[in-house]
C-alpha cells in the first residue's frame, strides 16, 4: 500500500466513510506499525474541528416509535403462503403420462398395422388383360386368393346414364359366369366375393354393360366391353 492510499485510507476511517472491513484493517495495522498509529491520530486532530462546528439537531418526533413499529411488523410471522395439494398434481400428472402413453401406444399400432398390411400385401395368383372387341386393352384383372379382385380400367367406355358396368368370371369353364360386381361410376376398384374357389390359369374374366344396377338375370345381358383370360404372373 502507498502513502498516498494509506492516507486516503486513513481520511476515510476518520471521517466514517471507510467500510467496516477497511475500518477493521486500518486497526489492524495501526496496532501493529507505531507511524500508522500516529498518522491516525493526526488525521483525527485535524478533523475534530469539523465536529466542533457542526450543529447538534434533535431527532425527529415519534422517530424511535417508528422504528420499533417497523421492527415488529419485520418480526411478524410472514402470511401462510397458498397451499398446494401435491396429491391432485401427482394425479393429474399421471393422467397426462398415461394419456400421452396411450396416443403414443396407439400412433405405434397403427404404425406397425399400417406397415404390416403394406408388407403382407398378397400377390395375385392370377392376372388378366380385358381386350374390346377390337383388340385394345380396356381392363387389368388381378385376382388373389380370397378372389379379391382389382379391376383398373385402361379405357372408360362411354355408356348412357342407365348403364352400368359389371364384371364376370367363370371359376368353372363348363359352369354359367358369376358376377364379381359392379363398376359405380364407371370407375376402376376392388371388388370381393366370398364363396369361390381359389382363380385359377386360364379362368374367363369379361365386362359387360347392364341395365343400372346391375343384371336382372344375374347372367350377363349386355354387350360385352372386354373379355380374357387369366394368366399366372411370374413372381
Amino acid at each position: 500500500m502507498t502513502d498516498r492510499s494509506l492516507d486516503m485510507l486513513i481520511d476515510e476511517v476518520v471521517l466514517g466513510l471507510a467500510s467496516d472491513e477497511d475500518r477493521r484493517r486500518l486497526q489492524a495495522l495501526a496496532a501493529q506499525d507505531a507511524d500508522v498509529a500516529s498518522r491516525l491520530e493526526q488525521a483525527r486532530q485535524r478533523f475534530a474541528p469539523l465536529d466542533d462546528t457542526a450543529t447538534p439537531l434533535p431527532l425527529p418526533e415519534g422517530l424511535w416509535d417508528r422504528i420499533a413499529a417497523r421492527l415488529d411488523k419485520a418480526d411478524a410471522p410472514a402470511p401462510a403462503a397458498e397451499v398446494i395439494d401435491l396429491a391432485q398434481v401427482r394425479a393429474r400428472l399421471g393422467q397426462w403420462r398415461r394419456a400421452a402413453l396411450g396416443a403414443v401406444a396407439a400412433c405405434l399400432l397403427m404404425a406397425v398395422a399400417l406397415g404390416w398390411s403394406l408388407l403382407s400385401v398378397a400377390e395375385p395368383l392370377v392376372v388378366a388383360v380385358l381386350l374390346d372387341s377390337e383388340g385394345q386393352a380396356v381392363a387389368l384383372i388381378e385376382s388373389g386368393e380370397d378372389n379379391r379382385t382389382q379391376v383398373t380400367l385402361l379405357e372408360r367406355p362411354d355408356l348412357p346414364a342407365d348403364r352400368v358396368m359389371q364384371v364376370w368370371t367363370k371359376p368353372d369353364a363348363d359352369g354359367p359366369p358369376v358376377s364379381l360386381g359392379l363398376l359405380a361410376g364407371g370407375a376402376s376398384r376392388t371388388l370381393t366375393i366370398r364363396g369361390l374357389p381359389a382363380p385359377g390359369p386360364s379362368q374367363l374374366y369379361e365386362i359387360t354393360s347392364e341395365p343400372a344396377g346391375g343384371s336382372p338375370t344375374d347372367l350377363p345381358t349386355g354387350p360385352i366391353l372386354g373379355v380374357g383370360l387369366a394368366k399366372k404372373p411370374v413372381i
